[in-house]
């Protein structure tokens, strides 16, 4: 099975152009040498992220994304990525920019998290924010 699942949890979300979505994740998941088996979205609130969060995570602040790896095996991808619409929307306006763009650096940033890119140390975060560019460039 090889599949990019939507979903919501506590919101009502709808994510305009699935089927193109998920052929840009899947050619980002192929171009790093990887296979895809499951991926699911799961577009949330704020507080709902906000209570994984602490249950799963013991961090004790808003998110705008959370990544699980369910994979099994090295360059496989499995996993559930959970992102706050709430956070993603005042991130974009913060920065100013349009929320789709917005949404898209962070739905590509978990699939990164699942490749094995990090973003701990300062050197993570600048290799990942080149590679989130590199990725949103690939969109049709």
């Amino acid at each position: 099975m090889t599949s990019i699942n939507f979903f919501q949890e506590e919101i009502e979300f709808d994510l305009a152009n699935k089927r193109a979505i998920a052929s840009w994740v899947k050619q980002v998941i192929k171009a790093e040498k990887c296979r895809l088996k499951e991926l699911n979205y799961i577009f949330c609130s704020d507080e709902y992220l906000y209570k994984m969060n602490v249950e799963h995570l013991d961090h004790n602040t808003f998110t705008d994304i959370i990544t699980f790896d369910n994979s099994e095996a090295a360059e496989q991808i499995e996993g559930d990525i959970f992102i706050s619409i709430d956070r993603v929307k005042d991130n974009a306006s913060n920065l100013n920019l349009p929320f789709e763009e917005e949404l898209h650096r962070v739905m590509i940033h978990g699939v990164l998290h699942l490749i094995g890119y990090g973003d701990k140390t300062e050197n993570e975060k600048t290799q990942m924010r080149k590679k989130e560019e590199a990725c949103l460039s690939l969109r049709q």
